[in-house]
């Protein structure tokens, strides 16, 4: 192959921005999840990727529940730079901080794949009859309506839990964040339960600490990873084919 024919090869490849560090295991997970569900042969075949992993971005429920930071010109800025480095597209692993993607998405120039959107549209596409989906995320993400919002859209009705197991998730979800490895599987199961009761058999992780969570601790379920959907989504973005 000569040098013009590499280079030009090279140029054709597009590149995936990850507007990561919200938290940084979930930005690891979502790089992981865009590896293992490229179809490559080989290091050369993968696609380029960029990651920002910009852990100074302030806590996003914070601010949506009225006593944190403003985090959306930190947002923009990771974004911004991703597309100045190349990005082609532009992916974030964190379903809270989609509260603000509308704010965010004004700067760029280049897409920014919306990972609820995508979530909303491959519930349709493999449960046509669903009516109500479970939802299990942090307090800012269940309080500012992001997944109601878009899945009503399709016609599917979000069921949250209560205020208490509410508390348990997002003890859970800060707990990985902070590094711990063990958890009370009573609190998940008494959770799951809950939605059984309300004839709900999927449930979205919508976090994306959850689906390392449940792998971690190997539970199993009916579940919904918009993490890799979101993989599988910017991977067919940049014109690969996504394994499932």
């Amino acid at each position: 192959m000569s040098d013009t024919n590499f280079n030009n090869e090279h140029l054709n490849k597009k590149t995936i921005g990850i507007l990561g560090g919200m938290g940084p295991l979930a930005t690891e997970d979502l790089f992981h999840k865009i590896i293992v569900l490229t179809e490559a042969k080989n290091d050369n075949e993968h696609i380029h990727v960029l990651i920002d992993n910009y852990t100074a971005i302030p806590d996003r429920t914070s601010y949506i529940l009225g006593y944190g930071e403003d985090p959306t010109k930190y947002m923009v800025e990771a974004a911004v730079k991703l597309e100045l480095m190349g990005a082609d597209v532009i992916i974030m692993p964190c379903n809270t901080a989609h509260y603000f993607y509308d704010e965010i998405v004004k700067y760029l120039r280049i897409p920014f794949i919306n990972m609820i959107e995508e979530v909303a549209k491959k519930i349709k596409k493999d449960k046509p009859d669903a009516r109500k989906i479970g939802l299990l995320a942090t307090e800012g993400t269940c309080k500012s309506g992001i997944y109601d919002k878009i899945l009503k859209k399709y016609g599917i009705e979000i069921v949250k839990p209560n205020d208490v197991d509410q508390d348990k998730i997002s003890d859970l979800i800060y707990g990985i964040k902070a590094g711990r490895t063990e958890y009370n599987l009573d609190d998940i199961n008494s959770i799951l339960s809950y939605f059984e009761f309300q004839n709900i058999d999927t449930v979205i992780l919508g976090c994306t600490e959850l689906p390392v969570a449940f792998q971690m601790m190997n539970i199993k379920g009916n579940f919904i990873d918009p993490t890799k959907i979101l993989a599988q989504s910017a991977i067919e973005m940049v014109g690969r084919k996504a394994r499932d």
